[in-house]
């Protein structure tokens, strides 16, 4: 089933379809990574190959290189770039920082459909992995890595039951410049590397991590959908809720809880002037002096919000419609993120493309198709 704008309950199937390609069985294990352009790049990598768990040994935040929070690719007044070791970058264009923001940006919705878990030391990941039952194989460019080809690895296959890739695996990759650390070197199972055939013997952290899980996916295809029946209907219940609470506030709505929580947010900083004896202006103590009132109100949306969410698809979750099953968007849903300013510049070149098209779908079919269940079901109790 291709995805359409005629589609009912085109989102939910499209989540069936993601839920029913997931994977358990193999976990991507991010050590140390030091550069949040690959972090980002990894998240929405991985979660658009299938895979549900990623873990992360020592995270760094993935917007630490931006001094703003950037929600969207043209709100990039008064941002600074910095470099992921700490300095701000002086002359960074508007472009640059852009496209830094909507990496964020695409990170962040990638860990909305990931399962992320972050390990303070590699050892404490280590022993989440051996207590879990995974084998260990290390990304490692030394010579004594095994292939990650069929005749290579065939000669580990005994080991795993005949298998190529063992029942349950945790693929690691290391810091960009130096590789996994010897303590999980020492610990891996079997260290592995990609063939390449050029003069370049390596690869920027994400694009390896890309090339290695879809090497790994393509040497066991039984890997695609390698999830219990019973953490699928967990998904379920988490991502429908999740996709019916995005849809049934109004824009007014949305906005308004914006605005509640950047106030709060502005408390929170005003309470850490306080505790660190700062004087407060009247005005920051009036903000303050309303900050019960408005997590009260905040509260209320989001407890609202979650009932609501959880009305709308309940039924659902034991009885998921047909999915999707070809993930590409229709054409009517295709968009292209960039500035108006690029749209401009190459307008010509991008004339009667898909992307740029702006076809007129059926708008807010989805936001519908909610409220109305939430609708049914209130009018049944």
């Amino acid at each position: 089933m291709m995805d359409s704008c005629a589609l009912d309950q085109r989102m939910i199937r499209k989540a069936e379809g993601a839920i029913l390609n997931r994977t358990s069985r193999l976990i991507v294990v991010v050590e140390r990574c030091t550069n949040d352009h690959n972090y980002s790049a990894i998240l929405r990598t991985v979660e658009a190959l299938g895979v549900q768990h990623v873990y992360i040994i020592a995270p760094q935040c993935i917007q630490s290189t931006l001094t703003n929070h950037v929600d969207e690719a043209d709100d990039i007044k008064d941002v600074e770039l910095k470099r992921s070791s700490g300095p701000v970058v002086k002359r960074a264009s508007e472009s640059e920082k852009r496209d830094r923001a909507m990496h964020h940006l695409y990170a962040r919705k990638a860990t909305e459909w990931l399962t992320v878990t972050d390990f303070e030391d590699t050892k404490a990941c280590i022993d989440a992995l051996r207590k879990d039952n995974y084998q260990i194989w290390a990304t490692d460019l030394g010579q004594v890595a095994t292939c990650l080809t069929e005749e290579e690895l065939g000669i580990h296959a005994e080991e795993n039951g005949g298998r190529l890739i063992p029942e349950k695996v945790a693929i690691v990759f290391g810091t960009e410049a130096v590789g996994c650390t010897t303590e999980m070197l020492n610990a891996a199972d079997l260290r592995v590397y990609l063939p390449l055939r050029g003069f370049a013997d390596s690869l920027n952290l994400s694009v390896a991590t890309s090339l290695v899980v879809h090497q790994l996916f393509v040497l066991d295809p039984t890997l695609v959908g390698g999830m219990s029946e019973d953490e699928r209907k967990q998904l379920r219940k988490a991502w429908y809720s999740k996709l019916a609470s995005q849809r049934l506030l109004s824009s007014r709505d949305k906005k308004h809880r914006v605005k509640l929580t950047t106030y709060l947010q502005a408390c929170e900083l005003l309470d850490k002037k306080k505790l660190a004896g700062e004087r407060l202006e009247e005005d920051e103590l009036k903000k303050l002096g309303k900050k019960a009132a408005k997590q009260a109100e905040l509260d209320a949306i989001e407890s609202k919000l979650a009932v609501d969410s959880y009305l709308a698809v309940k039924d659902l979750v034991d009885n998921p419609p047909a999915p999707i099953t070809d993930m590409r968007r229709a054409d009517e849903h295709r968009t292209c993120y960039v500035g108006k300013n690029t749209k401009n510049i190459h307008g010509d070149a991008w004339k009667d493309m898909p992307a740029t098209a702006n076809q007129q779908g059926k708008q807010m079919a989805t936001a519908s198709f909610f409220r109305q269940r939430v609708a049914s079901q209130n009018s049944d109790e």
